[in-house]
């Protein structure tokens, strides 16, 4: 398998206009395709054909934005194993990563300690609980989950900011393909 460095992003985010490549990765921030549009305004060049590449420009824009706006991307994430999985209405991203980690197979008793999770953590910071579930359990994320809800507010924000640019640089890994020769 290659590393994230050899792979390449196809289409080529470098060779695209803004509207294809918002077509083609607006999506990798959930419901936020600003972060998208502000990361091609850089400047894209063939270095950003590279997930990693395009990863750390997409996340800086998301770190340089205000706290409002930081705080909505956060907002656009749906609750894990809640309401919205529930009912298949999840982005295809989402439902894949949230089966990836077991969600979907919860059982009832499991269901209730989410339900009750997402709701105390939405009373307390404002936003729904995220964390990249890659090559975690459910049992590792009702940890984390309610490990996290000791934080402060700006703690929580910060911590639910860098999980939502780790789940962009793994939604763009997993698009990258071989470079073609």
């Amino acid at each position: 398998m290659s590393s994230p460095a050899e792979l390449c992003l196809q289409p080529r985010p470098s060779e695209l206009s803004l509207n294809a490549f918002i077509e083609h990765y607006g999506g990798i921030y959930e419901h936020s395709p600003w972060v998208a549009q502000a990361a091609w305004e850089t400047g894209l060049t063939s270095a950003h054909d590279h997930p990693d590449a395009l990863a750390d420009v997409m996340g800086l824009q998301l770190q340089k934005a205000g706290s409002e706006q930081q705080i909505r991307v956060i907002q656009a994430h749906p609750d894990l194993a809640g309401k919205a999985a529930l009912a298949g209405k999840l982005t295809q991203d989402s439902t894949s990563e949230q089966a990836g980690a077991g969600l979907d197979q919860c059982s009832p008793e499991e269901f209730a300690r989410f339900e009750q999770l997402n709701a105390d953590y939405k009373e307390t910071f404002g936003f729904p609980f995220v964390i990249a579930v890659k090559g975690l359990d459910r049992h590792a994320i009702l940890a984390a989950f309610a490990k996290r809800l000791g934080n402060d507010a700006a703690t929580e924000r910060k911590t639910a900011i860098e999980q939502i640019i780790r789940i962009a640089r793994l939604r763009l890994r997993a698009r990258a393909t071989e470079p073609q020769q």
